[in-house]
């Protein structure tokens, strides 16, 4: 395609060609108007339910593209791929759609839920392998698997015809509302959906500003952009899997340097904050990858106010069994929870007069752990308190100290932390 951009771009044809690909495939996934977080932020505010899609997920779009581009000769081989989840399930159920077989290589650290549902979109056409803990670990794997046995690897996220098809979405957008879109928020992961999605508006509402947002523990491709080339992290927090990668895709980074109007790293506990909302007050089952997109309007509440704005619901595929996981970094970021150790008196009734004399009338003790050894003086206690309003805290503490109650706050020491809870 030749553009004012460098390097390759997909361009419209190679995206209708795509969407008509995958037009008897597909769930062509509503955007809907969001009226809570439109009177939220004073805005227009839009979800593209890629939630709702076949697999729950938009990584059908790529994963089928891009198997349906290989030859015959070529899926007579077989191919393989690596993921923590949604793209397996994409790869999974092309296979089985195409009656082929594939290779699955996920991280051991999978949860059992996205498991389950690769096993069931593939049925007797795919093959799973758990191996290291990460999306790069089981990518190396998988890789090693293609050139040993000539077979073809559909990559997640770094080639042509993944990014084409994760661009459908893009133009379903555009085709779906034909006004004015002032943003459009994207989750990031190895940076398929971003760098399609911002392609083709950028060439159809070149001024839509595209943000790309990111999980914190996982900035692989903000700290790349900083760089202005690809950095690979050495370390990341992998709770939300689905956009968890330590190095983003070549094709990507080049795309999302030169589209992304900005990008945001937001912090996990907001993350599921807004899983928690959007199941509460939404009946909305997002998983955290999912949630990104929502997440970040917050952070940009002054520039959206008045303005039309598109937030991608990348995927809806959430373990329940990850719920109390979920509501425990809600609390934490949103400072509701607090964990202390405290020195208890070894006599009889330290306990009662702790309750009686520090909780607030609405506190809740959520966590308790001691244990007596009558040879002391005093024991240390483990106790997490659970607050109706942050604005609690500072009467909790006043309260403690009043009472000459010897703690130690355990949410401010990251290390202590996550050896104690």
């Amino acid at each position: 395609m030749k553009n004012k951009f460098k390097g390759y771009f997909p361009s419209y044809q190679e995206i209708i060609k795509a969407k008509n690909i995958l037009k008897d495939i597909i769930y062509e996934t509503p955007l809907q108007k969001n009226s809570l977080l439109s009177e939220k932020y004073k805005a227009n505010v839009f979800l593209k339910r890629e939630d709702l899609q076949i697999i729950r997920s938009y990584k059908i779009r790529g994963a089928y593209n891009k198997i349906k581009s290989l030859s015959h000769k070529e899926l007579k081989k077989g191919i393989v791929c690596a993921s923590a989840g949604n793209h397996a399930q994409g790869v999974a159920y092309s296979c089985n759609i195409l009656k082929i077989s594939g290779k699955i290589y996920m991280p051991s650290t999978t949860p059992k839920q996205k498991l389950e549902r690769v096993k069931m979109f593939g049925k007797e056409y795919v093959e799973i392998l758990l191996t290291g803990d990460t999306f790069d670990a089981v990518s190396y794997e998988a890789i090693k698997d293609c050139k040993k046995n000539k077979k073809i690897f559909i990559h997640p996220f770094d080639d042509i015809k993944i990014i084409e098809g994760q661009a459908t979405v893009g133009l379903e957008i555009l085709q779906q509302y034909t006004s004015n879109i002032d943003y459009v928020f994207i989750p990031i992961g190895g940076g398929g959906l971003a760098s399609g999605v911002s392609s083709h508006f950028q060439e159809l509402s070149p001024k839509t500003k595209i943000i790309g947002v990111e999980p914190q523990g996982a900035p692989s491709m903000s700290c790349s952009l900083k760089k202005g080339k690809i950095v690979e992290l050495k370390t990341i927090d992998r709770f939300i899997d689905g956009a968890s990668v330590k190095k983003v895709g070549k094709l990507n980074f080049d795309i999302c340097n030169q589209t992304l109007f900005d990008i945001k790293t937001v912090p996990e506990g907001k993350v599921c904050t807004t899983i928690l909302d959007l199941y509460n007050l939404e009946a909305i089952i997002a998983e955290p990858a999912g949630a990104l997109s929502i997440a970040a309007l917050d952070f940009y509440s002054y520039e959206i106010k008045g303005k039309t704005i598109v937030c991608i619901l990348s995927g809806g595929n959430n373990d329940i069994t990850r719920t109390e996981e979920i509501r425990e970094r809600s609390l934490l970021y949103e400072e509701k929870k607090h964990y202390f150790i405290v020195k208890f008196p070894q006599r009889t009734g330290a306990l009662k007069e702790f309750v009686n004399n520090i909780l607030g009338p609405k506190d809740d003790i959520a966590y308790f752990e001691y244990s007596k050894k009558t040879s002391k003086e005093e024991g240390p206690a483990i106790i997490g308190i659970e607050l109706s309003d942050k604005n609690e805290f500072s009467g909790l503490i006043g309260r403690m100290k009043k009472y000459k109650v010897h703690f130690q706050y355990l949410n401010k020491n990251p290390d202590l932390f996550r050896i104690l809870i």
